[in-house]
């Protein structure tokens, strides 16, 4: 077995956490592996210099953020995440530093399952294609007015959209920016498009959800200045008036690591800050208290 661990070595705590990583790795003599300033700091093999296929595991301790980096860094390394959370709470890096070490056991002791997530491949005119986890999002950026987005679903037209602009969100996604734009919450084990306008102009433009089977088209239609877009807030480029960008769901999987007693349930009632607690059943009408009417 090998594992590669990414962690924000900068930071003080995070090294020692990692430091505490390595130890633990050494101790059951599993080969770890890492980044030219990780490795330098942790005393590792480089990933560089290994046989990346052999990779089993990547491990990141930060957040959902320090997650997508990795994986659009090293898209090419095929092998499940395992998020641990140096912060906040996160939907994606949901093990937290109070059980890192237990996490860490049961993944060797393969108390574990592998949540393959959809993910979103994208191409504008010719330029190298290119994915996202979360989202796809067109902005108007600089622009200083709404811009008209026009969405088409294979090739037949849904609707023009003036609005600050518009996310093209995986299942994965749908409690991110989608959210934040009024989206709805799509359980993460599902394949769709979610389509959520950027306060639009007319309030009847709604999220959309589509089948992960269709092909979407964004084509840019205001006679204005370059809209910008996105995927995972890390690949940017600029479209200009009358181009498109065609977007298909990607062969190519997200695999995160789910450990047992991780809940995403509870993960997104404490993320989202929900009140709503179980209530006692009301006790019924019993035989006796009928009879004494």
């Amino acid at each position: 077995m090998k594992v590669a661990l990414f962690s924000a070595m900068r930071d003080r705590r995070s090294h020692q956490l990692a430091q505490e990583v390595v130890r633990f790795f050494a101790k059951r003599k599993i080969q770890l592996v890492s980044d030219d300033e990780g490795a330098a700091l942790l005393g590792i093999p480089l990933l560089s210099r290994s046989d990346a296929s052999a990779v089993q595991f990547i491990i990141t301790m930060g957040g959902d953020g320090f997650i997508l980096k990795i994986a659009h860094q090293y898209v090419d390394l095929d092998a499940a995440i395992l998020g641990i959370n140096l912060g906040h709470l996160g939907f994606m890096a949901d093990v937290g530093v109070e059980q890192f070490l237990p996490g860490l056991e049961a993944l060797i002791n393969g108390h574990y399952t592998i949540q393959q997530r959809m993910m979103l491949e994208g191409r504008a005119n010719r330029e190298d294609p290119f994915f996202s986890i979360n989202d796809c999002v067109f902005h108007r950026a600089h622009h200083p007015n709404l811009v008209e987005v026009a969405l088409y679903v294979n090739e037949k037209f849904l609707n023009t959209f003036e609005a600050d602009g518009m996310i093209i969100a995986t299942p994965n996604g749908s409690t991110a920016y989608s959210l934040a734009a009024g989206g709805p919450i799509v359980s993460p084990d599902l394949e769709a498009y979610i389509i959520t306008p950027i306060c639009p102009h007319t309030i009847s433009n709604r999220p959309v959800v589509l089948p992960s089977d269709c092909h979407i088209r964004v084509q840019y239609v205001s006679q204005c200045r370059p809209i910008e877009v996105t995927a995972d807030g890390l690949h940017r480029f600029f479209l200009k008036s009358g181009e498109s960008v065609h977007l298909q769901k990607s062969q190519k999987t997200f695999n995160l690591i789910h450990l047992g007693n991780i809940d995403y349930f509870s993960t997104l009632r404490t993320k989202l800050n929900w009140s709503g607690k179980l209530k006692p059943k009301k006790s019924s009408c019993s035989t006796s208290s009928l009879s004494e009417k």
